[in-house]
């Protein structure tokens, strides 16, 4: 009987309101309804991309109270409702365990530290859901033994027809239980196939999302029968893999050459995404095509960003063989035909001087220097190039060169690790290390660039070349660093007597001149 056939004067009578107020009021319809509204309200405090999906609780809920009225009408009608009340508590237990699922799996065990295996998950639903039928077919009548004993027959049919399916749910069990791969792995299935990070393990299949925004559905019978490389773990070590980046340089440079400052680059300072530990190596290959062949290996610790990595790893390479004076090779099989051109060439030369000279023009340091030793000076200084985030010089290090910024921008640090704080800054046109240069002491700060920084280095052996030609020099460069150490001392008010910092300059100079003549055994 449709609830069209019943008359409007059933419903209106007084009985369908008190059996309907029976049903629902005085049930378990308020307490059902007031647990879809808790779980809705904790469901609201999670973030936005973990809240579960409320939509099937809610309709629920609905078709219980809705088949409950139903059966209200039809009762109050004089006709049968079993069938709506069978349906009404049917959508009662299913709306409860959907609830109580979601409370339990969703927002208090995720709380208290516990989570469970997705499949885990749906089985024991699927229990309780197998017994909410039983108990809704005893209702209406159904034997349950007898109809599992009939399809014994039709189970065994299905079974065999379904047996890869079957296996692919076995496997998904199977892989969640023995926690073999985990959700978040990034796992590779062999030689050819793009690696990828595991994001569902559902019962049928395994989806992995690869670096190219492609989603791999993989069965899990697949994943039981072949060999799957888990990315990056190993017991009792973060999570990290490693990588192996070769690159060439002209095979007349000595492996130490090539391997030291290299190391050195890599170790000066952090490169995002780079483990400390275990540290980059530098390993010498021998020759290959004409070359010598030398590899980068280090330890990636985020394996999602393993491209732009390797290439601030190779940026740190090339700047690294730019300040040995050395570069990248290309393979001895390219020919190159260069027109020569001895104007050009030469004006790229003078350029290049003339630059030089600038920088040498802008250390106080070197300006005792006459015409002509700053043009032998300029023929020995060589370019010094950094990348962003490099150390330039280290405090406590002991480094003879001294670096004349000619573009970039560098920050003065005094300290080691996190204690380390910023107390200058460094542009074009100035310089450092002079101290370093002319008297061997250890840096006494940290110098590191904030931008690429191109710089000219003046060694110790240039240097020392014209100190000894021109003993000389260094009576005037003494003199020069007192009366800047005497000025400073002026503006701290260390010394307010005049007779005492006449003193205290000759005394500086005595020391200084020392130390000089000391460093270049003169």
């Amino acid at each position: 009987m449709r609830v069209a056939d019943v008359p409007a004067a059933a419903v209106d009578e007084p009985g369908f309101a008190e059996q309907w107020w029976a049903w629902i009021a005085e049930g378990r319809v308020p307490w059902l309804i007031a647990a879809l509204i808790v779980m809705i309200a904790l469901v609201q405090r999670l973030p936005e991309g973990r809240r579960p999906k409320v939509r099937l609780h809610v309709i629920l809920v609905l078709l219980h109270v809705f088949t409950v009225t139903l059966a209200a009408v039809y009762d109050t009608a004089g006709y049968d409702a079993e069938v709506y009340l069978v349906a009404a508590l049917a959508f009662e237990l299913f709306a409860a365990i959907s609830i109580a699922s979601t409370v339990a799996f969703r927002l208090v065990m995720p709380r208290i530290g516990l989570q469970l295996p997705r499949i885990l998950i749906d089985i024991l639903t699927g229990v309780v859901v197998i017994v909410a039928l039983i108990a809704v077919g005893k209702r209406a009548g159904f034997s349950v033994a007898g109809l599992i004993t009939t399809s014994a027959v039709l189970t065994a049919v299905l079974g065999f027809a379904l047996q890869d399916t079957l296996g692919n749910m076995m496997g998904g069990i199977a892989l969640q239980l023995d926690r073999s791969i985990n959700i978040g792995d990034w796992i590779s299935l062999g030689p050819g196939t793009v690696p990828g990070r595991v994001t569902e393990i559902r019962w049928r299949y395994t989806a992995i999302e690869t670096q190219g925004w492609t989603t791999v559905i993989v069965p899990n019978s697949m994943l039981m029968k072949g060999q799957v490389t888990v990315l990056g773990r190993r017991s009792g070590a973060p999570v990290q893999i490693r990588r192996d980046l070769d690159f060439y340089v002209d095979f007349r440079a000595a492996p130490n050459e090539v391997t030291g400052p290299v190391t050195a680059a890599l170790g000066s300072s952090a490169i995002p995404r780079v483990a400390t530990e275990p540290a980059p190596q530098v390993l010498f290959f021998g020759t290959k095509d004409g070359l010598g062949w030398y590899r980068v290996r280090y330890w990636l610790q985020d394996l999602e960003i393993d491209e732009p990595t390797d290439a601030e790893v190779r940026v740190r390479v090339y700047y690294a063989l730019r300040r040995a004076g050395l570069s990248f090779s290309i393979p001895a099989q390219t020919v190159l035909h260069t027109a020569r051109d001895e104007a050009r060439a030469a004006r790229k030369s003078e350029a290049e001087l003339t630059r030089r000279l600038e920088a040498i023009g802008k250390v106080d340091l070197l300006g005792v220097l006459g015409t002509e030793e700053r043009q032998k000076l300029a023929e020995s200084i060589h370019a010094a190039p950094f990348d962003r985030g490099e150390a330039m010089t280290r405090e406590g290090e002991r480094d003879d060169g001294l670096y004349m910024i000619v573009a970039g921008d560098a920050a003065v640090k005094i300290g080691v690790g996190d204690a380390a704080r910023e107390v200058a800054r460094l542009g074009p046109g100035q310089f450092f290390g002079e101290m370093s240069l002319i008297t061997g002491e250890p840096r006494s700060a940290s110098v590191v660039a904030l931008t690429h920084v191109d710089t000219y280095r003046l060694d110790k052996a240039s240097f020392e070349e014209l100190v000894r030609m021109r003993p000389e020099i260094t009576d005037a460069v003494a003199e020069l660093l007192t009366e800047r150490k005497m000025s400073l001392d002026a503006v701290r008010g260390a010394l307010d007597d005049e007779t005492a910092r006449a003193q205290q300059r000759a005394s500086s100079k005595s020391d200084l001149l020392g130390r000089i003549r000391g460093f270049f055994k003169l």
